[in-house]
């Protein structure tokens, strides 16, 4: 199997096994809060990675470990506190669609910092598009247009945390073997997380682990969307480049929606249905972005 086609496995793997973690954080917000999430998560998914590589990993140079600290604070401290605090306010199916606009922001990113493919009318037509979509979504809840949006615009700051996290990692390169750099992002990630620890004093419902649903659902994240999916989306991204890993996360909602359907009983109204074909179709329309 040759490298490309390895890496356009591995992202389809990674965002449909994504796609199914709103559904659990959602379950798990119901007696933890989102910063107990997270610590539990990454600390369990950075030991099995320990375990996987129990091997010291030496930085080559200053400025790579300054990318390391930038991945683990965007792309798990921050957009992890954005996700899990939009799934206390809106719909799981919500966070899936708009966590979807990511392609969007990481090519805005890229083209920023590392100067890549010119964007074009295509481009900003999709964004345009997409972006009237989550408006739709964020403003047509259950109730019509009287939903609280704080929840929706914090998946949008999620989605963005994300696309510095894909550009820290796209400095990096492929300098570093993915199973140890992804552990050095992860410990960044938990590193950034004490203060917000610190500050917050989550209560830290040790008891409630003892209940399957629970220490199962922790285990899941951990183990599966963490610790295994970060290395096949470092390593996809390595095979295939930032742009075409991160276009995978498109069918997010497909999963997302669905399963919060099927398993949490989430109403689909006109005007989310509405706002999910708009940022999808707006999505597509920018596909095409280069000159």
């Amino acid at each position: 199997m040759n490298r490309t086609l390895r890496g356009h496995i591995l992202a389809l793997f990674t965002v449909v096994v994504w796609g199914t973690t709103f559904i659990v954080s959602k379950v798990l917000l119901r007696t933890f809060t989102p910063t107990e999430i997270i610590l539990f998560r990454f600390s369990l998914g950075y030991l099995a990675l320990w375990l996987a590589a129990p091997r010291a990993m030496k930085v080559r140079q200053r400025k790579h470990e300054l990318y390391f600290a930038a991945a683990g604070l965007f792309g798990i401290t921050l957009y992890f506190m954005g996700e899990s605090l939009a799934l206390k306010y809106t719909q799981a199916s919500n966070v899936g669609v708009i966590i979807a606009t990511v392609p969007f922001f990481t090519a805005l990113v890229n083209r920023v910092i590392f100067n890549d493919e010119r964007l074009t009318g295509r481009f900003y037509a999709g964004f345009a598009v997409a972006m009237v979509g989550v408006v739709l979504i964020t403003f047509g809840g259950a109730s019509g247009f009287a939903v609280n949006p704080v929840g929706d615009l914090l998946a949008v700051v999620a989605a963005i945390m994300w696309a510095f996290y894909s550009a820290a990692l796209k400095k990096l390169g492929e300098s570093y073997p993915v199973l140890e750099s992804t552990r050095r992002m992860f410990f960044y990630g938990l590193l950034f997380l004490i203060p917000v620890v610190l500050f917050l004093r989550p209560e830290f419902h040790f008891d409630a682990l003892a209940l399957p649903q629970h220490w199962g659902g922790f285990v899941y994240l951990g183990l599966v969307p963490s610790a295994m999916c970060y290395v096949t989306w470092n390593t996809a991204q390595r095979f295939i480049g930032t742009t075409s890993t991160s276009n995978y996360i498109y069918l997010d909602p497909v999963v997302t929606v669905v399963a919060s359907v099927l398993l949490l009983n989430e109403n689909i109204t006109l005007w989310s249905a509405a706002g999910t074909v708009l940022a999808l179709l707006g999505l597509v329309i920018s596909q095409n972005r280069s000159k």
